[in-house]
């Protein structure tokens, strides 16, 4: 049986409750971290990388509860009525769903942001290890002129540090990242998931900080997503926060004060929580 683990996107608080949520489940026996294909979106890409990168699914917590392991971040103040404003006015003219991912890359390309140097040190210091794992990883991002997506593998060429960095890049807070001649936003313009790029595995498991609602527009809904998945042949388990665990993540899952928090919050949800795939 062939397996494949998505994990969305979530700020800072969702790289966090993730790995606390997949260390409770490997506490409890139900560890899903092996799955033989990761496809990362934004936070969910960093998640992807530390997975591979050798330490243990116990050590990665200690890096997101021990603020001696804590990598560096750069604090953001978050108002997302503000944030979802700007992204009205980029979409008011509307067209195809690439149409508007073109608009969100042109307001990314345009903002004013720390430089891209800097943003890339902060993803650097978040990964244990600089190399590709050896297992098959899915990094999605989307091209901020074309608005085409694109998924970064061990075998395209590009570092790890730069595949994850592009994926995490939030248009209007950090700055698109350049691979070659072109630059990339973060895997969330095309979806907050990406779980199509999980077709073809039998048993797909999906994890969602921010649940099921797309910020962006996107050519197929999720619940749709995982119709397809199941009608051909895909067993599906999706897992979103419990009460507790939003309640960790906050209002601002850009804020690196919510790591310990959500990551505690994560790793009890994960020992109580029975996944069932259908």
């Amino acid at each position: 049986m062939t397996e494949a683990l998505v994990l969305g996107g979530g700020g800072v608080a969702g790289i966090a409750w993730m790995t606390g949520l997949l260390t409770g489940l490997a506490d409890a026996g139900r560890d899903v971290s092996g799955a033989d294909l990761i496809v990362g979106t934004s936070a969910g890409s960093t998640v992807a990388a530390q997975i591979g990168s050798g330490l243990s699914l116990g050590e990665l917590y200690v890096r997101q509860t021990d603020p001696a392991y804590q990598s560096p971040e750069i604090p953001v103040e978050l108002d997302l009525e503000t944030f979802g404003a700007q992204f009205a006015t980029a979409l008011s003219s509307g067209g195809s769903v690439t149409d508007m991912r073109r608009a969100i890359g042109a307001l990314a390309l345009s903002a004013s942001t720390v430089p891209e140097a800097r943003r890339l040190s902060v993803i650097e210091a978040r990964l244990p290890s600089h190399e590709w794992p050896t297992r098959d990883l899915a990094i999605i991002a989307v091209d901020a002129t074309t608005g085409e997506p694109r998924a970064f593998r061990n075998d395209s060429g590009v570092p790890l540090v730069t595949a994850v960095a592009a994926s995490c890049a939030v248009p209007g807070i950090w700055p698109p990242v350049t691979i070659g001649d072109h630059r990339y936003v973060d895997g969330g313009v095309r979806s907050g998931d990406n779980t199509d790029y999980a077709t073809g595995y039998d048993r797909v498991t999906v994890i969602l900080p921010l649940g099921s609602v797309e910020a962006f527009p996107t050519d197929r809904p999720f619940a749709d997503v995982v119709a397809s998945l199941r009608a051909a042949g895909s067993t599906v388990a999706v897992i979103e926060p419990d009460a507790t665990s939003l309640t960790a993540i906050g209002t601002n899952p850009l804020d690196p004060e919510t790591r310990r928090p959500a990551a505690e919050a994560g790793r009890a949800q994960g020992k109580g929580l029975e996944i069932v795939w259908s």
